[in-house]
């Protein structure tokens, strides 16, 4: 069987679906040994995190070079004959804006539907209106539906009347990569690297709205004002605070609330950004965390409190859509 995915994705730009697209790819050429994989990409897409020479070296896994961008019309004018050349039995798409009029059955990916649930994060009407035409397009024309957890699913029924059947719940696991580090020189060079305090609390993700970070940081503001009730014995009796919070993740500049927020409530010294972290660092930066913090409204899974926990570190979590599951 030729099973296509569509692998220009795998990009700085889409950081989560990123990570998903490039590690589905290889564990289904672990475990699915006499299929092959076609895999698009645009190598005119900026990605710096995933090593796609890495997947083409698995022996059912081919590489195929498309100058297709996304969110472009050529998607739909162009990708339906790339498929058709490659004689594809089945196309996936992890992103809901995909080509509609495919020659072979497709999938899609749909992760979560926070555009839906809270229109107004969307940054303007004609917004709101691209996700409500694309989403439904993408429902109608896929034969099947990929989602990560009974909670984007019933999401799914509940909002586009997607019978049941149709959707199938794959549920995310962490990489083996995320478990607790003993070797010390690691966890040091990768605190050295970012200039990391001995106590801190971690938030790893996006600054989108639905993450909740102002509020956050306003629940930070509380914690310092009452520093002496959550430090050390040895911190109470120098007086001094040694806890910091620190965010990490792709920072959108459309959405700056959280840092003024910081900055209105005087947090500079105990709270950090970091911004985009390397992947190769994240195992190391979960491990260093005493506390990891998760306070998102809304996740289709929510992958990083996994990886906290599989690390070791006890996590803070929102108890709200998908994340009770994880």
């Amino acid at each position: 069987m030729r099973i296509g995915i569509d692998g220009r994705y795998i990009q700085d730009h889409f950081p989560g679906i990123g990570r998903y697209t490039y590690s589905l790819i290889e564990a289904l050429a672990r475990v699915a040994g006499d299929e092959s994989f076609i895999v698009l990409h645009n190598p005119a897409l900026r990605n710096t995190r995933y090593d796609l020479a890495a997947l083409a070296r698995h022996p059912n896994v081919t590489l195929v070079t498309v100058d297709v961008p996304t969110f472009a019309l050529a998607e739909q004018t162009r990708l339906p004959g790339v498929v058709r050349r490659l004689r594809l039995d089945v196309l996936h798409s992890p992103y809901y804006i995909k080509p509609y009029l495919l020659p072979c059955p497709s999938v899609v990916s749909l992760y979560d539907l926070i555009a839906a649930r809270y229109p107004q994060y969307l940054p303007s009407p004609w917004a709101r209106l691209a996700f409500a035409v694309t989403t439904r397009l993408a429902i109608a024309t896929a034969r099947r539906l990929i989602t990560l957890s009974a909670a984007s699913r019933r999401d799914l029924v509940e909002l586009y009347d997607v019978p049941p059947a149709r959707v199938a719940v794959t549920p995310l696991a962490a990489d083996e990569r995320f478990q607790p580090i003993e070797d010390v020189a690691i966890l040091e060079a990768v605190r050295r690297k970012y200039a990391l305090p001995e106590h801190f609390v971690l938030y790893l993700g996006s600054n989108k709205p639905h993450k909740n970070l102002v509020r956050l940081v306003e629940a930070w503001f509380q914690v310092s004002r009452s520093k002496f009730q959550v430090a050390t014995a040895s911190d109470v009796k120098r007086g001094t605070w040694n806890l910091e919070l620190v965010l990490a993740g792709h920072w959108d500049s459309r959405y700056p609330q959280a840092q003024q927020k910081a900055a209105e409530l005087g947090l500079g010294e105990s709270i950090r950004f970091l911004g985009d972290v390397a992947e190769a660092d994240l195992p190391a930066l979960y491990n260093l965390a005493t506390v990891f913090a998760f306070p998102s409204l809304y996740e289709g899974f929510g992958l990083p409190p996994l990886e906290a926990m599989a690390c070791g570190t006890p996590v803070v979590c929102a108890n709200t859509s998908s994340l009770p599951e994880v």
